[in-house]
């Protein structure tokens, strides 16, 4: 049997377990790279098998509600998006749910 990761079944973390340190004292976004990091180590925990990469657009507004979709590759580099969106910030930390989608990507 082969792991989500592998084979593109929906993955849903836990919500609000991805917290992020802002960068800077007077910063509004966590940085793509923490967010990505964030991803990895989440999704790592959850199935038991690190990505071979993760890679979000840009860096994510640490505003609740804000979204953004990242792309997760598979071992076998299968890709399937990975939906992100802020459920809380206080002071330098944000909170944010991650949600692998349904289908891997054509």
């Amino acid at each position: 049997m082969r792991s989500p990761l592998t084979t593109g079944t929906a993955l849903l973390a836990p919500a609000a377990v991805v917290a992020a340190l802002l960068l800077g004292g007077c910063s509004s976004q966590v940085a793509q790279d923490d967010v990505e990091d964030q991803i990895t180590e989440q999704l790592t925990e959850v199935v038991g098998q690190e990505p071979a990469d993760v890679d979000c657009p840009d860096d994510l507004e640490a505003e609740e509600g804000a979204t953004m979709t990242c792309v997760l590759t598979a071992e076998d580099d299968t890709t399937i998006d990975v939906g992100v969106e802020v459920t809380a910030v206080d002071g330098d930390d944000v909170s944010f749910d991650i949600q692998v989608a349904d289908e891997p990507n054509e």
